[in-house]
């Protein structure tokens, strides 16, 4: 991994590393990444494979070209894993230089949302995603019904096909015979990778595309932490490795039960969200599993910090800081008069930025909370890929120490079944 990526620092009170609970997990640890290594070399586990390709992308630029020529709107219609990572990773958009269609990512069944957004809309002028793994999931099916009924009741249904992609499975599916009889683009969701580590895939890569994001670039920074994995010879050279012991360690010694993600970066926002369900769905399971909790700097020390430093020590903290010295709109000096506005006369916004995460991170540390300290240079689309690859590859060791399967969901089968046994009667 180009070092220059991130850097990850671990502050725990005393010496953690010389814990009996560090010890107990070391050896299943350095196990786990050995495993990990041998998948990565002998193509084992498709995760791994994703930054290595680039035909599935080339396949789908001219059908992002026609999003891009045809249509001021995309809407992609999906839930969970089919949509998190997309919209995760379309927060780049903000930055400068970023061109394309407005896209919106519609996860929710609460029809107030839903006809809102489709009043604004120009038909004509719209293109749709529509994502589903299984191609059976109730949320997406629901939207894709009533959005392909525009066309085919309003408008011409002849030109139904030019308006939609659906990627889904290659199984017999009721979204997939849908697509099939409207003649719809279909693209293969690859059926070895979940909703919730497909963000590197097709998935989160092919909404990037439309948005003008370089989606090679992310796949580029996934593959440097790959170099790293490979060339690991202990859990202390991978920081995932050394993230999966953190969480873990501190889970079973002190009783740690939820662990805070807090990026010092407005775009890093739904990528909190995104970690929510990677690591919940993937971890809690057989009574283990820590309460993954979702903050923004500096956002959220208005409302949860207070908690954070005086309230239980039950949780564990990841906060990821960039370098903002000297960026922003600058304060003018005329205000250093004032004793009270003397403090930000002639900074920038991006110093109050500095100076708070700096600050926050070390008011935690001093009050003994367990905290990471996950730097950037600047976020962009190969710095976001190693943070995607990162938390994934996090998640799947932290798994592997616990005896888990990362990469079902079992629990939430019966409340799917009950949600359609209801609508039936």
């Amino acid at each position: 991994m180009d070092e220059n990526l991130y850097t990850q620092d671990i502050h725990v009170n005393g010496n953690w590393t010389s814990s009996q609970h560090y010890r107990d997990l070391y050896n299943p640890i350095t196990n786990a990444l050995a495993s990990l290594k041998i998948q990565l070399k002998e193509g084992k586990l498709e995760l791994l494979q994703l930054p290595d390709l680039y035909e599935d992308l080339e396949t789908l630029e001219p059908v992002a070209e026609h999003f891009i020529e045809n249509f001021n709107d995309v809407i992609v219609l999906g839930t969970g894993g089919s949509s998190l990572g997309g919209k995760a990773i379309h927060q780049l958009a903000d930055s400068p230089n970023m061109n394309g269609p407005n896209l919106y990512f519609i996860d929710s069944v609460d029809p107030r949302t839903f006809n809102s957004l489709l009043n604004k809309i120009t038909p004509e002028k719209t293109g749709f995603i529509v994502i589903s793994k299984s191609g059976q999931t109730a949320e997406t099916i629901t939207q894709f019904l009533l959005c392909l009924d525009i066309y085919r009741i309003k408008l011409n249904q002849y030109i139904i096909h030019n308006h939609f992609l659906i990627i889904t499975e290659y199984t017999n599916n009721p979204l997939r015979r849908l697509a099939n009889n409207w003649k719809l683009k279909i693209a293969n969701h690859n059926q070895d990778i979940g909703g919730r580590y497909s963000a590197l895939s097709i998935v989160g890569l092919f909404p990037a595309l439309v948005a003008g994001i370089d989606a090679y670039a992310i796949r580029e920074g996934a593959k440097n932490l790959l170099v790293q994995l490979k060339n690991a010879e202990s859990p202390e050279h991978f920081p995932p490795a050394m993230g999966a012991l953190f969480n873990t360690a501190l889970n079973i010694e002190l009783g740690i039960n939820s662990t805070v993600l807090m990026p010092y970066l407005d775009q890093l926002d739904l990528f909190s969200s995104w970690f929510q369900q990677l690591w919940a769905e993937s971890l809690g399971k057989q009574g283990f599993g820590t309460t993954p909790i979702r903050a923004l700097g500096t956002v959220d020390q208005h409302s949860q910090l207070q908690l954070y430093l005086d309230g239980p020590k039950d949780k564990i903290f990841t906060l990821i800081l960039s370098q903002l010295k000297n960026q922003g709109g600058l304060i003018s000096n005329d205000y250093s008069q004032d004793p009270e506005l003397k403090f930000i006369a002639g900074k920038r916004m991006g110093d109050l930025m500095d100076a708070q995460q700096e600050a926050t991170a070390k008011t935690l540390i001093n009050r003994g909370c367990p905290t990471r300290l996950i730097r950037i240079k600047t976020l962009d689309e190969k710095t976001l890929g190693a943070l995607l690859m990162h938390f994934m590859l996090e998640t799947v060791l932290t798994a592997s120490i616990l005896n888990l399967n990362a990469f079902d969901q079992p629990a939430v089968e019966e409340s799917k079944a009950r949600a359609k046994s209801y609508l039936l009667g």
